[in-house]
């Protein structure tokens, strides 16, 4: 995990650059956010389906949004949207099921991240190997508004690996993967490669591994955050 005086020097560092005013205020609401406990902290599970894994050259279809409010998981203000892409989703659509027509009404980028941006404001962003995801959307902003920003997140793969090599030595191919994890903490089996069925399994998982590691009363975010810038 990231140090907090990093993450600090990082957004302050992003505040003193010239950023459209929706960057602006991403970065302003994160700041007061950093020191709260967990449990007070607003959280946000994200998940994203996409048409390859290079954040440079593919193209993001889905997003599902999850948050957990005080150590809870209200699943009536859970979303998901789809995002229209410049050509096909071609050979992707075996992984995500999403196919072309599905998209033909779907928002476009910058809608997409216009939205994106007002509901993850002032929110730590929660993943499963979560710099992927993180990239992907720091392209997606640098095509909508010309720059990207410093993205605070919690990733639920880089927890379990740290707990799991407190156990042991040696981790085995796939022991890392969400179904694998959330199979530890006997979670729910629920299908994959949906961004809000995904998004709702990482949310689980991380308050399942936190009820884990003890008073989660006395847990701070800065125990668990990341960033990149």
């Amino acid at each position: 995990m990231a140090n907090l005086w990093w993450i600090k020097t990082l957004l302050w560092r992003s505040k003193t650059k010239v950023l459209p005013l929706p960057l602006q205020n991403y970065l302003a609401a994160i700041t007061p956010v950093l020191n709260q406990r967990f449990i007070d902290a607003p959280l946000m599970a994200i998940d994203l389906e996409m048409t390859g894994l290079d954040p440079k050259n593919d193209q993001v279809i889905s997003i599902g949004l999850v948050p957990i409010v005080k150590g809870e998981i209200p699943l009536a203000k859970a979303q998901h949207l789809m995002i229209a892409i410049s050509g096909s989703v071609g050979h992707s659509a075996t992984v995500h099921g999403i196919v072309d027509h599905q998209l033909h009404t779907a928002l476009t980028l910058p809608e997409a991240m216009s939205w994106f941006l007002s509901q993850t404001e002032g929110h730590i962003l929660i993943a499963h190997h979560a710099p992927l995801d993180i990239q992907f959307i720091q392209q997606q902003l640098v095509r909508c508004f010309g720059h990207s920003i410093p993205l605070v997140f919690i990733d639920t793969l880089a927890i379990e690996k740290k707990r799991r090599l407190q156990q042991q030595d040696i981790l085995q191919q796939g022991s890392l993967r969400l179904g694998a994890s959330r199979a530890r903490y006997h979670l729910p089996v629920y299908s994959a490669h949906n961004a809000l069925v995904d998004a709702l399994s990482c949310a689980e998982l991380l308050l399942a591994q936190v009820a884990a590691m003890g008073d989660v009363k006395k847990l701070t975010v800065k125990k668990l955050i990341d960033v990149i810038g």
